[in-house]
């Protein structure tokens, strides 16, 4: 598999920011709270959220006036049911089907500050075909998929649903011309040996598994770059109640974000960071894949509309026309962040 370099990391964020310079953050001539304001976070414990971990760790919480305090969840869903009951003030959640139908139905849950991109190019989420398909001539392009068995995590309205979508979309195909199997990825590479399906949808290293034993080969990759499945979402309570803690909140995390471009994403104190809100190992860290954030924080609203789009289109949704999605997105705080330390 093609590693994300740090070379390429530092593109990726001169892809998203503009001109970009190497090393920490400028520090943000903002006064802290006084006295210092506590914020509740119910989190999934996975790098998607990392500027969080960085904010901690590195103090650009403290710096601000903020005790937070971190709360980890097994699920979205889980930290969703906080934010609704007001037991937390922030989660970090993946944007899935039926959250769109709670939007719908009048959730008061707004996404304040991005989570993870996608990256631009290499990334770990991969369209896999089984490599006896391949060399026999039945599925050479996506629109060789139509009527086969694609395997992907989650099932209906997931995100690995989503995927293979965007997929098919660039062969004319839709999710109803495949027959769409919930396979967890650790068992993705024996089904795809077994030849319980016929293509797989699924992210490392599970795909390097399925390439390096030669049972599968590439269909597709970087589908959906830049993309943004996971997000900080604040409680309607937290944002319209607490502005100003809000707003030093996604401040810290743009700092935070900027302290994790190119080189510095493996600084010992984000590494310090990363391994005490998750379960990864300094290892592992260094050898995969560094997680993206765009310095400048910015909410790819078009990204999340055209999530919308697809998870409505597939059916997994609870109404049929288009949700507006400036009822779900607040840009005030990554805007101001971006005001106070400067577009990179």
């Amino acid at each position: 598999m093609l590693k994300l370099t740090i070379r390429k990391a530092v593109a990726v964020a001169m892809m998203l920011g503009g001109a970009f310079t190497a090393g920490a953050a400028a520090a943000a001539d903002v006064a802290p709270l006084d006295p210092p304001q506590t914020v509740k976070i119910a989190y999934v414990p996975i790098m998607k959220f990392a500027t969080a971990y960085v904010a901690d760790g590195q103090g650009i919480f403290e710096k601000y006036g903020l005790n937070v305090e971190f709360e980890r969840v097994k699920s979205g869903t889980e930290a969703i049911a906080f934010l609704d009951q007001g037991t937390v003030d922030v989660g970090g959640i993946s944007i899935v089907a039926s959250l769109w139908s709670a939007w719908d139905r009048g959730l008061d849950i707004r996404i304040i500050a991005p989570g993870a991109l996608d990256p631009m190019e290499d990334g770990p989420t991969k369209l896999l075909v089984r490599k006896d398909l391949s060399e026999s001539g039945e599925v050479k392009t996506i629109a060789d998929l139509k009527g086969k068995r694609i395997g992907a995590a989650g099932g209906p309205g997931s995100g690995g649903e989503y995927f293979v979508s965007k997929a098919l979309e660039l062969a004319d195909l839709t999710i109803r011309d495949v027959e769409l199997i919930n396979i967890g990825n650790a068992d993705m590479p024996a089904s795809i040996e077994a030849k319980a399906v016929d293509a797989v949808l699924l992210s490392s290293p599970f795909s390097d598994q399925i390439l390096d034993s030669g049972n599968g080969v590439m269909l597709a990759q970087d589908i959906t770059p830049g993309l943004m499945t996971v997000a900080f979402v604040g409680s309607g309570k937290f944002v319209n109640e607490r502005p100003e803690v809000a707003e030093r909140f996604v401040l810290a995390l743009a700092e935070a974000a900027r302290m994790m471009q190119g080189a510095d994403y493996l600084s010992q104190e984000n590494l310090d960071a990363f391994m005490k809100h998750t379960a990864s190992t300094e290892e592992a860290l260094r050898s995969g894949s560094p997680v993206i954030y765009d310095p400048n924080v910015e909410i790819p609203v078009d990204g999340l509309s055209d999530l919308e789009r697809v998870h409505r289109e597939n059916g997994r949704t609870e109404y049929e026309e288009p949700l507006d999605i400036s009822t779900v997105v607040d840009e005030t705080f990554t805007a101001k962040a971006v005001e106070t330390l400067g577009r990179q």
